[in-house]
C-alpha cells in the first residue's frame, strides 16, 4: 500500500488569496455603503420637499371651509332669508375603506331612507372624490348621539355643523327671492368655464332662482382654509393654521314683508299676481305669484313626488306670473293710446265720436262689439278712458295703424325686458307687420290692428311690463327701470347701485300728458269712472285703469256668460293705477287670471294694497334704524 504524499501548507499563497478576498469584500461593503449613503442623500436632501410634502398627507389635512351666505333684508331690517345651524351626516370617499359596506352599516344604524341613499349616489357620481358628501341633512340629536358613539367604525364619515340657507316667510317671498339648491352638473359646468371652481370647492348650494340666483356672486363669499394634523382615523388632533373665510355680502330689499303678505292674503286662491313699484325710483315694494310653494322643500332636497306635483299643477305654481306670465294688456293700454292718438293729430282733445256698441271696419261687414252693448254715446278722450269706451279705441287704432302703434308702445317697454334684477322674465309680445310675417307667414290685416288698439289679438304683456309703463306714464315719459335691490351693506355704510339715466319719451305737447292723466283720474274719482267704487271715500287721490282681458274669441253672433263656459275660459281681471295723483308715490298692477271684471275684481286689491302701503309708509328708503 503506496503511502500518501502529505502536501506542504503555502502560507504565503493563503495569505495572498485570503488578502484578496478580503479586499473584494471591503470593496463590496464600500460600495454598498455608497450606495446607501447615495440613496440617503437622494431622499433625505434631494427629495426632502417631497416625501415631506407625502409624509404630511398622511398626518396633516388640508381642510376647506365654506363662506357664510350673505343675509338678505326687507326695506325696513327685517330678515327675508337667513342662515340657521344644522348638522349634516358626510363622507370624503377616498378616505373610506369599504364604501358600500359602511353605506349598509349606517342605513341599519340611522334608518337611512332608500331615497337618501339613492340621492347620495347620485351626488357620489357627479363629485370629486377628495370633497365631503352629505349622506343626511339636519340630524336630530339622537342621530348625532348614536353616530357619534359608533364613529371609530366609519373611516372617512363625519357630522359636520353647517349654516343652511332658511326662508323664514315659507312660500310668502319664492318668487321674488328664489332659492339656493344643491349644486348639480350643470352649476359645476358652469362654475368651471368661470374658472371659479377653487371658489366652490367647499359649497355645496348655489343660487338657482331670483335674487338668490342673480346676486349670487355678492351672497356667495370666499372659502377658507384650516390645516389640520390628524390621526390614522382622519380624526382631527390640532390645527396648524386657519384662513378665516370671508362671508358673501348682505343686501336690502326694496321689499316690505307688511305690502308682500297683504298682497300674498289679498290675492288668496285666486291664479294671478301683484307687482306694487315705487313710483320714483323704480324699487319693487312687493311682487307675488299666485300659487307659491315653499322654497325651502329645495334647500333641503325636494323628493321626486313633491316636484312632480309641483311641476305637473295645472295652477303651475313654478311660474312666476308677475315677470313670466303673458296676457292680452285689455284696456289699461286704452291711456298710452290717446296719448298715441293726439301726438299723431289723429285726435284733439274735443274729438269726439259715435259709439252705438259696435264699430265695422271701412268697407266691411265685420263688427267689433263695445263691450257695452247699447254703447256709450257720444265720447270724447277723456270719456273714452274714464268708461273704457272700446268704440273709441277701434276707430283711432285704425286710423293710427300698426306700424306707429308699435314702436311707440316699445317706448313704455312693451316686448323687452323690463329691467328687473331677476333672470326669470319673458318679453312677451308686442306684434308689429314684421313680427307676424316672421311668425306666421301671414300679412297684417286691419282687423288685427282693431284688436290691438283695445290690447287684445297678438299683443301680450307681462304684470312688471305693465307697472313700468305706468309708472312711465305716470312720470309724464320720464324712464325708469323696476329694481329689487336697494343697496349692499358694507362696512363703510350702504352701498347704493347707481341708475343709469335715460331718454325720456318726447310727445310734440306736454299738454297730451295731462290729458291722458286726467283721463285716468277720472277712472277712479269721477261716478261714471269704472273703478269709482273701488276708490270712493280713500284719503288720496288715485289714477287708474281697468281692463278686461278675452281669453277665448266669442263669435259675432255669439254672448260671453261666464257661468257658461269653463273657469279657465273665463277673463282675466287686471288694473294698473298710482297714487297720489298729483304727486305719484307708488304704481301698482293686479291681475287675477279668469275672475271676470278688472274694475270689480282687481281695483279693490289695488285700493287694498294702496291702503296698507299709505298706513305704514316708510319715512326712509335706508335702514338706518335697522344698525345695518
Amino acid at each position: 500500500m503506496v503511502k500518501k504524499r502529505i502536501n506542504i501548507r503555502n502560507h504565503s499563497a493563503e495569505s495572498a488569496l485570503f488578502m484578496r478576498r478580503t479586499l473584494v469584500i471591503f470593496i463590496a461593503i464600500m460600495v454598498a455603503i455608497g450606495i446607501l449613503i447615495s440613496n440617503l442623500y437622494y431622499l433625505q436632501i434631494t427629495s426632502f420637499n417631497k416625501y415631506q410634502t407625502r409624509s404630511n398627507a398622511n398626518r396633516i389635512s388640508v381642510q376647506t371651509i365654506p363662506p357664510n351666505r350673505g343675509l338678505i333684508y326687507d326695506r325696513n331690517g327685517i330678515i327675508i332669508a337667513e342662515n340657521r345651524p344644522v348638522y349634516n351626516l358626510q363622507v370624503i370617499v377616498n378616505k373610506t375603506e369599504n364604501l358600500e359596506k359602511n353605506i349598509l352599516e349606517l342605513q341599519k344604524l340611522l334608518a337611512l331612507t332608500d331615497q337618501e341613499i339613492k340621492n347620495f349616489y347620485t351626488h357620489n357620481r357627479n363629485a370629486r372624490s377628495f370633497k365631503a358628501i352629505v349622506i343626511r341633512q339636519q340630524l336630530s340629536e339622537k342621530d348625532v348621539a348614536i353616530f357619534s358613539v359608533n364613529q371609530h367604525k366609519f373611516k372617512g364619515f363625519s357630522i359636520q355643523a353647517n349654516l343652511k340657507r332658511f326662508y323664514p316667510f315659507g312660500d310668502t317671498f319664492t318668487h321674488a327671492l328664489g332659492y339656493i339648491a344643491k349644486i348639480n352638473s350643470t352649476d359645476l359646468q358652469r362654475i368651471e368655464e368661470k374658472g371659479e371652481s377653487a371658489r366652490y370647492r367647499a359649497t355645496e348650494y348655489i343660487g338657482k332662482l331670483g335674487i338668490e340666483k342673480y346676486y349670487e356672486d355678492l351672497l356667495h363669499g370666499q372659502p377658507g382654509q384650516r390645516q389640520v394634523e390628524v390621526d390614522s382615523w382622519g380624526k382631527v388632533i390640532r390645527t396648524l393654521s386657519f384662513t378665516p373665510p370671508v362671508p358673501g355680502k348682505d343686501i336690502i330689499l326694496n321689499l316690505d314683508v307688511k305690502l308682500q303678505l297683504k298682497a300674498q292674503q289679498l290675492l288668496g286662491e285666486n291664479r294671478g299676481s301683484v307687482v306694487v313699484m315705487d313710483a320714483r325710483t323704480g324699487g319693487v315694494l312687493s311682487l307675488v305669484s299666485s300659487p307659491s310653494y315653499d322654497p325651502n322643500l329645495f334647500v333641503k332636497g325636494i323628493g321626486v313626488s313633491q316636484y312632480q306635483e309641483l311641476l305637473q299643477s295645472k295652477d303651475r305654481p313654478l311660474i312666476n306670473r308677475a315677470t313670466q306670465g303673458r296676457y292680452p294688456p285689455a284696456s289699461t293700454i286704452k291711456p298710452q293710446m290717446a296719448l298715441l292718438a293726439l301726438d299723431t293729430g289723429v285726435i284733439t282733445e274735443k274729438t269726439e265720436i259715435y259709439d252705438p256698441g259696435w264699430w265695422i271696419v271701412p268697407n266691411s261687414k265685420r263688427r267689433f262689439r263695445d263691450w257695452k252693448r247699447w254703447g256709450h254715446g257720444n265720447v270724447d278722450v277723456y270719456h273714452a278712458i274714464e268708461e273704457s269706451c272700446d268704440t273709441f279705441f277701434y276707430h283711432t287704432a285704425y286710423k293710427m295703424g300698426i306700424d306707429r302703434i308699435s314702436p311707440f308702445m316699445q317706448q313704455f317697454g312693451f316686448g323687452n325686458y323690463s329691467g328687473l334684477d331677476i333672470g326669470e322674465e319673458t318679453k312677451a309680445i308686442m306684434p308689429s307687420r314684421e313680427w307676424k310675417k316672421a311668425r306666421f307667414k301671414e300679412p297684417w290685416y286691419d282687423g288685427d290692428t282693431i284688436s290691438v288698439g283695445i290690447g287684445q289679438g297678438y299683443w301680450t304683456v307681462t304684470p312688471i311690463q305693465l307697472t313700468k309703463a305706468t309708472a312711465i306714464l305716470s312720470r309724464k315719459g320720464e324712464l325708469l327701470e323696476p329694481q329689487m335691490l336697494q343697496s349692499i351693506i358694507s362696512d363703510a355704510g350702504p352701498v347704493v347701485p347707481e341708475v343709469t339715466p335715460q331718454t325720456a319719451i318726447q310727445l310734440k305737447d306736454a299738454h297730451y300728458w295731462k290729458i291722458a292723466l286726467d283721463a285716468m283720474h277720472g277712472v277712479t274719482g269721477k261716478k261714471s269712472g269704472t273703478a269709482y267704487k273701488a276708490f270712493s271715500g280713500s284719503t288720496y287721490s288715485v289714477a287708474g285703469k281697468s281692463g278686461t282681458a278675452q281669453v277665448i274669441n266669442i263669435k259675432e253672433n255669439e254672448t260671453y256668460d261666464a257661468d257658461k263656459i269653463d273657469e279657465r275660459h273665463r277673463d282675466n281681471a287686471m288694473f294698473v293705477a298710482f297714487a297720489p295723483f298729483d304727486s305719484p308715490e307708488v304704481v301698482a298692477t293686479v291681475v287675477l287670471e279668469n275672475a271676470g271684471g278688472g274694475s270689480s275684481n282687481a281695483a279693490p286689491i289695488v285700493r287694498a294694497l294702496f291702503d296698507e302701503h299709505f298706513a305704514n309708509k316708510v319715512s326712509s328708503p335706508v335702514m338706518q334704524s335697522a344698525g345695518l
